[in-house]
């Protein structure tokens, strides 16, 4: 694999949310609750219903383009029982939030949340989850990831954890097939000179979450990234804050995690947040300043609640 890139800016802003969870749910059918949904459905109307909303979304989203990020990168759950209404709800969202060319998405356990369910999604969303080089249509071996997004002097490598799983259970998998591959794309970009940037939505972290919501195959990643290289890693899942580290070819690998984009004040968990990632420098020496901005305490707008998240 070779690449040729062009730096076009000085610095490249990448914005950062995850665990969208659009809302309200849809009506559905018996059918359709005779699965695992019938747990998620009744989680949402007895937990996630009462602070979800999308309001706190649009407050992220709009802050989002008015600080002119040049890239959004979502780290999956933009449903919640993976239905085929919010499916294409989430199809339709996404085009109100930018062109697939600036938006990257890859996708979460609730967006495979039963049988069948990942494929439809991914078909639907296919524009925002296709790299560079994959096929313009839904390619036949329905291997998407990982895939392989450059913009300016950054790469954008999409891993995939999301699979159908018994209810009650949240895991991920990351294949061995897929370690391999994001080896050779974290090494090609990093030959060509890239800053090299890998989403995923469970935590690629021992203990980030409890053993039901893990992510299994935490070790194949942690040797790609310290294998292939890497300058930065972004997760979801946890509806937490985090700044995690891996052992990386030359140094420390921040990994990155960021509460639900879609959280109100007043819950158990974070308020809605969004990372700003500002990326500049040159191969060797590269810059990375990372900002928090989150919903305020009235729920009424988007403060900055950590100039520099990465420093010790």
């Amino acid at each position: 694999m070779t690449m040729e890139w062009a730096m076009s800016h000085p610095m490249f802003k990448l914005a950062h949310i995850s665990d969208v969870h659009l809302g309200p749910l849809p009506r559905l059918s018996i059918r359709e609750l005779a699965s695992k949904r019938i747990t998620g459905f009744v989680n949402w109307h007895r937990n996630r219903r009462k602070h979800l909303f999308g309001g706190m979304l649009d407050l992220l989203l709009d802050d989002i383009k008015a600080k002119q990020a040049d890239h959004l990168a979502v780290t999956g759950d933009l449903v919640n029982l993976a239905s085929g209404i919010e499916i294409q709800t989430a199809a339709a969202w996404l085009k109100t939030v930018g062109d697939p060319l600036n938006t990257s998405v890859v996708p979460g356990n609730h967006d495979a949340y039963v049988p069948g369910s990942y494929e439809k999604a991914m078909r639907a969303w296919y524009p925002y989850v296709r790299g560079d080089r994959a096929p313009a249509e839904w390619p036949e071996d329905r291997h998407i990831f990982p895939y392989l997004r450059v913009r300016d002097q950054v790469a954008l490598i999409g891993c995939s954890t999301a699979f159908a799983t018994p209810p009650f259970a949240a895991s991920g998998f990351y294949s061995a097939r897929q370690a391999r591959e994001t080896v050779n794309m974290l090494r090609a970009a990093g030959d060509a000179g890239l800053f090299r940037v890998v989403m995923i939505h469970h935590p690629p972290i021992r203990g980030a979450t409890s053993f039901y919501k893990r992510m299994i195959g935490i070790r194949r990643f942690a040797a790609a990234i310290s294998t292939g290289g890497a300058e930065l890693v972004l997760h979801g899942h946890t509806h937490l804050n985090t700044v995690h580290w891996l052992r990386g070819q030359t140094g420390p690998v921040p990994v990155v995690g960021i509460a639900s984009a879609s959280q109100s004040a007043g819950g158990l968990k974070p308020r809605a947040a969004y990372n700003l990632f500002t990326i500049a420098g040159r191969p060797g020496a590269w810059e990375l300043k990372a900002e928090r901005y989150s919903l305020n305490a009235k729920g009424e707008g988007v403060e900055a609640e950590g100039v520099d998240i990465l420093a010790p």
